[in-house]
């Protein structure tokens, strides 16, 4: 088949890594980055560590508000598939550029592959969450990363078009988690960062958690009262406030660095004490490298990560984050709700059995 995926966003990147290298085993692959995550340290980075193929489009569609940015890319979007013809449109995720390629494709009739479908918070105040909703309903095949998504698609009546094949991140994971580490970490002024032995790994980046000086001030606090340091790995649009924070408070046990790649991101997860995050994406990797990890935010995003303290929901509070940073993880080393590792050739697997 003439496949065209869509990306524009770090965790698209990392899943793209997995899927365009089983796809073009047997598929021709169109791909288009949109140009939501724009930024060369959240994008560039990826494609050449990770040996993504450089985009066949870039749309460099970024900035401006929601429905500004999904127009933009819904009619660029739909110029490229009228002009490709493609037999399937493949989307990864919940961002903008997910939603924006699904409206496109199903409204000329070309069948929508959503990889990690199902996934819910329960909430339409989320715009993820409204991305998500709509995407898998105008999708053909959803390929869900938990029975527990799977589920969820069945109550929405979506059951029949629903494949449970494992977390296509878990794939990038295992790729990359036992190649060796030579660290290209480097702080704001870009001069290279010397990883201590005993570090916490932090990313904050949430308009929850970010858009004010006062719950980001919370949890850096928190974190700098800790028994080592923390790698903050920080968001291109939070740079200014944290670095006036960490000035403000004499925050002298909180490392700010730039976007990280993807080789440190996980070598840093699977080396750090403890992590806090408020990505959906980070908190996955904790729980595969068995790393226990504190999610700041009100909505649980994987709840398969919530077992044994693994994975504890917390609040933007030096108090909250202190005492979930102390509780012991209980949990069985052999639960892996997330499959083998092997979630991209399933899904090659379902093409070839499924007609669309």
């Amino acid at each position: 088949m003439k496949i065209v995926t869509v990306v524009g966003a770090r965790p698209q990147f990392i899943k793209a890594a997995a899927g365009s290298r089983a796809l073009r085993r047997e598929h021709t692959e169109i791909l288009v980055h949109t140009g939501q995550h724009y930024d060369p340290n959240m994008s560039d980075i990826f494609f050449e560590e990770m040996g993504i193929p450089r985009p066949d489009y870039n749309l460099g569609i970024a900035g401006g508000s929601h429905g500004e940015m999904t127009g933009r890319m819904l009619i660029e979007l739909e110029k490229v598939l009228q002009k490709e013809k493609p037999d399937a449109l493949l989307v990864y995720g919940d961002t903008n550029s997910t939603m924006a390629a699904a409206l496109a494709a199903v409204k000329l009739q070309i069948p929508v592959l959503h990889v990690e479908a199902g996934n819910r918070l329960g909430t339409l105040s989320n715009p993820e969450e409204v991305n998500r909703i709509v995407t898998d309903h105008c999708s053909r095949l959803l390929f869900a990363a938990t029975e527990d998504a799977r589920q969820k698609l069945e109550r929405e009546g979506l059951g029949e078009r629903a494949y449970v094949v494992g977390n296509i991140m878990y794939d990038s994971f295992l790729h990359f988690a036992y190649k060796p580490w030579d660290p290209k970490i480097v702080d704001f002024d870009g001069n290279p960062v010397t990883v201590p032995e005993r570090f916490y790994y932090m990313t904050c980046h949430r308009q929850e958690n970010t858009g004010t000086d006062t719950p980001l001030t919370e949890i850096l606090c928190a974190m700098n009262s800790l028994d080592a340091p923390t790698i903050y790995a920080v968001h291109p649009r939070n740079h200014d406030r944290a670095a006036r924070i960490r000035d403000r408070e004499h925050l002298t046990n909180v490392i700010l660095t730039q976007p990280v790649g993807y080789s440190d991101s996980v070598h840093l997860t699977q080396n750090a004490l403890k992590i806090v995050t408020d990505s959906g994406g980070l908190q996955c990797e904790a729980f595969y490298a068995g790393v226990q990890c504190l999610f700041i935010l009100d909505y649980v995003a994987w709840p398969e990560t919530m077992v044994g303290n693994r994975n504890q929901l917390c609040k933007p509070d030096r108090n909250d984050i202190l005492a979930k940073l102390a509780v012991k993880q209980t949990i069985d080393p052999d639960y892996k709700p997330f499959g083998d590792g092997h979630a991209a050739e399933k899904i090659c697997d379902i093409l070839r059995t499924v007609s669309l």
